[in-house]
This record gives structure tokens, C-alpha cells and sequence, in this order.
């Protein structure tokens, strides 16, 4: 896979998407990347969640959080740990290797560096985030409602 395809990838990943090129440049130059076979484990349930992955190719299974649910499938251009992106904790299931896979890592400092670096994207994230906060206190909000006596 060349330079340009990488970039391609990473420009249809969540988060990523409102990045320029050279934003993309930089993640695609200095993210971790690894390979992986069938059935190798990506990261299990409890894992420190020291980072993103983008799905570069290939697919990868996350266990259900929930008994008798269907795992997640995902593939090229997914985003796996959004959260890890920018703070570390704990992962909250199992995500394994389905077929040939290949992720690209990205840590929260390589994230900051970038941050930093292109604050338009910053900005965006940002404005993703606060968008994605307020639909959650929307869907509680209503939540609230319908748990609320008569």
C-alpha cells in the first residue's frame, strides 16, 4: 500500500476525515502500524487503551459488550478506540483479527502532535466532539422522560 493510499484511508476514518493533507501526511509517517494474521488478538478486554486504530485493511472483530449481541465487524477505514485517541483507559472488549488485517496505531501524543501542529483540525475535532456530547444529553434527556412518574 503506497503513501497515497494510506492517506486515502485515513481521510474516511472518523475524526480524520476534516484533516488536510499534510495532517494526514504526518499521522500516516508516524503512526505504528502492525500485521496481523487471523485470529490474532488485537487487544483483549481490560487492556490499557493506549491509542487508536484505523483499520487499514482487512477486518477485525470487537466483541460484543453485551451478552447474545452480534460482534462488530470492522473494516478499512475504522476507527477502533476513538476515546484512546485523546485519553487512556481501559479497553472495553476484545477486538480480533477476522482475515489478514492491518492497523495503523495512533497514540494521544502523536495525536497532540498534531493537534498542535494544525490547530484547523483541533478545532474540528472539537466541534465534532461537542456535537456528539450534546446528542448524548439529548438521548438522556429523553431517557430521563420516559423513566419520569406520571
Amino acid at each position: 500500500m503506497g503513501l497515497d493510499d494510506d492517506i486515502a484511508i485515513l481521510a474516511a476514518a472518523p475524526v480524520f476525515e476534516s484533516f488536510g493533507q499534510d495532517a494526514l501526511r504526518l499521522l500516516t509517517f508516524a503512526a505504528e502500524r502492525r500485521v496481523l494474521r487471523p485470529g490474532d488478538v488485537l487487544f483483549a478486554r481490560g487492556d490499557p487503551a493506549d491509542g487508536g486504530f484505523v483499520v487499514m485493511s482487512g477486518t477485525i472483530a470487537l466483541a460484543p459488550r453485551v451478552a447474545g449481541a452480534a460482534p462488530v465487524i470492522a473494516g478499512p477505514s475504522a476507527l477502533i478506540g476513538r476515546l484512546a485517541l485523546f485519553v487512556r483507559g481501559a479497553r472495553p472488549s476484545d477486538a480480533t483479527a477476522r482475515e489478514p488485517a492491518a492497523v495503523m496505531r495512533i497514540t494521544p501524543a502523536l495525536m497532540r502532535r498534531v493537534l498542535e501542529e494544525f490547530p484547523d483540525a483541533a478545532a474540528e475535532i472539537r466541534a465534532g466532539l461537542a456535537e456528539d456530547l450534546s446528542g448524548l444529553s439529548v438521548g438522556l434527556e429523553r431517557v430521563r422522560a420516559m423513566l419520569a412518574p406520571g
